[in-house]
């Protein structure tokens, strides 16, 4: 694996990842530092169209990022990076799947999480799409994690059965409103509201947290590299892995609950109005829509809650790492 470190390069505006490869490529990666120019950082590295670049031209970006020709041709070096960004892990300078990548996030899950919120007749379909959700889930937040703490390229039995752990679990759990209602007959429209609009909101966000906590629980236990302002790695901390992850889980649990809440608000006003009453067939493509819709609307803003070049002070972390700097600050890759 070849290491790639986020340097601070100003306190405000920019960040750049260095990333030690086999020909010793460095890229930029711009991400302001506060949250609405980390938002139009993510908007622009969400662009389906990145999905199109091949690995190939994925190494020509490398390339031309590389070549002194291209260095002073800024808008050049912004469409390069934009495919990196989008396409290459940070920490390893390999090339993410296709449908584990940023962009992938939206076309891949809004079907998922549509399905997985219908209000399903039996257990079993809400099993299949509860398990495909969370399935992709736990994948797109092991690829995306920060994978400094790796020293090897094959994953451990260890990590296969949090994985796998941690799907099943989500799984089982994700089903639970449906299950009650089908075994102890919930059918009053006031249980009905309940199991399928008001409980699945936490539980659907709790869960999203969870799965970032237990599949990427290695950061915490072994620890993730810290560096100072130059780049220079300084340590491996336990306390940056865990504020990394933590601060994940809380991003992640905002998409999942912001996306299951806001539609269920949308449709109980318009359940009220004398349109919906008179053509109740509307309702059921448009909740599918509004979900889609703010799916997509959610996952930029939930990306910039925290910046992947997390800042931690040096008074926090270990009683090593404290000793091996004099910088006031240090910084880490929080993975997504």
């Amino acid at each position: 694996m070849f290491p790639c470190w986020t340097l601070l390069l100003d306190a405000h505006t920019w960040c750049l990842y260095a990333a030690s490869m086999d020909h010793n490529l460095q890229y930029w990666r711009r991400e302001g530092q506060s949250f609405f120019q980390r938002l139009f950082h993510w908007v622009d590295i969400l662009d389906p169209s990145s999905l199109l670049a091949s690995d190939g031209e994925i190494k020509n970006s490398r390339s031309l990022l590389e070549s002194k020709e291209q260095a002073n041709k800024d808008e050049l070096k912004v469409n390069h990076l934009t495919v990196i960004s989008s396409s290459v892990h940070p920490d390893t300078g390999s090339v993410l799947p296709l449908v584990f990548r940023p962009p992938a996030f939206l076309p891949v899950a809004a079907p998922l999480v549509i399905a997985t919120l219908l209000p399903h007749k039996g257990v079993k379909p809400a099993l299949f799409w509860q398990f495909l959700f969370q399935s992709y889930s736990a994948g797109f937040n092991y690829v995306n994690r920060n994978a400094t703490s790796c020293k090897d390229e094959r994953i451990p039995l260890k990590q296969v059965l949090l994985f796998v752990g941690s799907v099943s679990y989500a799984t089982c759990a994700g089903v639970l409103p449906q299950l009650a209602m089908n075994r102890y007959g919930l059918n009053s429209p006031a249980m009905q509201s309940l199991f399928r609009r008001i409980v699945p909101v936490p539980l659907f966000a709790s869960l999203s947290a969870l799965s970032v906590l237990v599949v990427r629980g290695e950061e915490f236990e072994n620890g993730i590299e810290v560096v100072d302002s130059t780049g220079n790695v300084v340590g491996v901390s336990q306390t940056a892995g865990m504020k990394a992850v933590k601060e994940t889980a809380i991003s992640r649990a905002a998409l999942i609950g912001t996306t299951a809440a806001v539609p269920n608000v949308i449709v109980s006003f318009l359940q009220r109005t004398s349109f919906i009453k008179r053509n109740p067939l509307v309702l059921a493509p448009f909740r599918h829509i509004t979900t889609a819709l703010v799916l997509g609307l959610m996952i930029p803003i939930s990306f910039s809650l925290f910046p992947q070049s997390g800042k931690v002070m040096k008074e926090d972390l270990e009683a090593h790492i404290q000793a091996a700097t004099t910088e006031p600050d240090l910084y880490y890759h929080r993975g997504l």
